[in-house]
């Protein structure tokens, strides 16, 4: 077994992620308070050929010195938009035919392992402050919300973290 070269990663280009088909997922980021926790969330966006992010609230934008520190260009490559709040978000995402889901630990919310999206279907899922979570407000104007199942003692995950997790198993079962 021997670890890849960058040249036989064969990484697209910047202009060739943007030409590229996207998997029809947009990420909604609602006030998060970190930059490093932003510039992450592109990079996994990239990495999974989402469609977009939209960053609501004072969640910061690019340019970004941390947001690039952590995306390592893929601020560049990933198509985003901010909205005031996410109700706004939430408002342009339903007329483009998005289903929208709260990432939130919530009273009759999905189970992550049990959520079964087609292929096609247009999907955004949200992720919210660093520790408050997704806004009650903004959980009432969604079609529900998807928990990841956790084991332990803590009952919470960073918003990196929780976005890398739930973002796999979307794209996963995608590939099948």
């Amino acid at each position: 077994m021997k670890k890849l070269s960058m040249d036989e990663l064969n990484r697209k280009s910047v202009d060739e992620f943007k030409e590229a088909e996207k998997i029809p997922i947009i990420v909604v980021l609602e006030n998060i308070r970190s930059a490093y926790n932003v510039g992450s969330v592109f990079r996994t966006s990239d990495a999974f050929l989402l469609e977009a992010i939209y960053i609501t609230g004072y969640t910061c934008i690019p340019p970004h010195k941390e947001i690039k520190k952590t995306a390592l260009g893929a601020e560049d490559s990933v198509t985003w938009k901010h909205f005031a709040n996410a109700a706004e978000a939430i408002i342009d995402l339903k007329q483009n035919g998005y289903k929208v889901y709260a990432v939130e630990q919530a009273e009759n919310s999905y189970a992550l392992q049990n959520v079964d999206f087609k292929n096609d279907e247009k999907i955004a899922v949200i992720f919210g402050n660093e520790v408050t979570g997704v806004e009650q407000t903004t959980i009432e104007q969604c079609e529900g919300c998807i928990e990841i199942p956790q084991l332990g003692m803590k009952h919470s995950l960073n918003i990196a973290t929780a976005a890398g997790v739930v973002l796999w198993e979307l794209v996963r079962k995608r590939l099948l």
